[in-house]
């Protein structure tokens, strides 16, 4: 198994093990008062349990949902609502769940973002290529570089000792935009001033996930950066994979 679907696998088993203790504590909430609202009035029981069985019905068909979405990669049930229902909600509970279970949070970090990445595919059409963001982390550039490109990339000298010349020259040819930043608060000014209609991003894991929340409603498709001499430090980034994902939206999905 695939880094990438063992990932997707940890995701859906912490989304039914969340679903199972929703249940357990549902049951627990409903049994406590069981006897006491019985004695205010008898259809008090069945109304406090079709309650709870609504929520646990809603919280089963956004699995099934999400889980849909994952296998066949189409926006089959509200992908958007589900998207937005996954950054908002789920995600933070899973970071709980899986405190309980000893799963780190970088694993469970790993999984958030491929699971929000299928989810942003699904239900992604075709993209003006005006209307897509390349945001790329400033780690990215070589740090002996004097040239300052998080203002205007556009500085870069292109001389080859980072990946930021070939992202330059990647942008051109498909007419996309790049922006460079130094942290969260400059992306968060970026995305206001250039108004993307999709973003795809290259950060760390916790920088990719707390941008994709910050973001929210405008998807972001969130690649990994490479580490090989620790992080914040000429990393590194798939090319390959930015282009792929880049071809993707431009030309819905095709």
């Amino acid at each position: 198994m695939s880094e990438e679907k063992s990932h997707k696998v940890l995701f859906v088993g912490l989304l039914l093990v969340t679903c199972t203790l929703l249940f357990l504590v549902a049951a627990l909430l409903w049994w406590i008062p069981y006897v006491g609202l019985a004695n205010i009035h008898r259809a008090l029981p069945a109304l406090l349990a079709v309650f709870f069985g609504t929520l646990l019905s809603l919280a089963v068909v956004g699995i099934l949902s999400i889980v849909l979405t994952l296998v066949f990669k189409k926006d089959l049930l509200l992908s958007k609502r589900l998207r937005g229902a996954v950054i908002k909600i789920i995600f933070p509970v899973l970071i709980l769940v899986g405190k309980l279970f000893g799963i780190s949070k970088e694993k469970i970090q790993h999984a958030f973002v491929e699971v929000n990445n299928d989810l942003v595919m699904a239900q992604a059409g075709r993209i003006r290529p005006e209307r897509l963001l390349l945001l790329m982390p400033h780690c990215l550039q070589n740090y002996d570089c004097t040239v300052k490109i998080t203002g205007n990339v556009d500085n870069c000298k292109r001389c080859g000792q980072c990946k930021i010349k070939d992202l330059v020259e990647m942008a051109e040819i498909y007419h996309v935009g790049l922006s460079v930043a130094t942290g969260g608060t400059i992306a968060r000014r970026i995305v206001v001033e250039k108004k993307p209609q999709i973003i795809i991003a290259v950060a760390c894991e916790r920088d990719l996930t707390s941008g994709i929340q910050d973001s929210y409603p405008v998807p972001v498709y969130g690649i990994f950066n490479i580490r090989p001499y620790g992080p914040c430090f000429n990393t590194q980034v798939d090319l390959k994979r930015v282009e792929k994902a880049m071809l993707h939206f431009l030309q819905g999905g095709a």
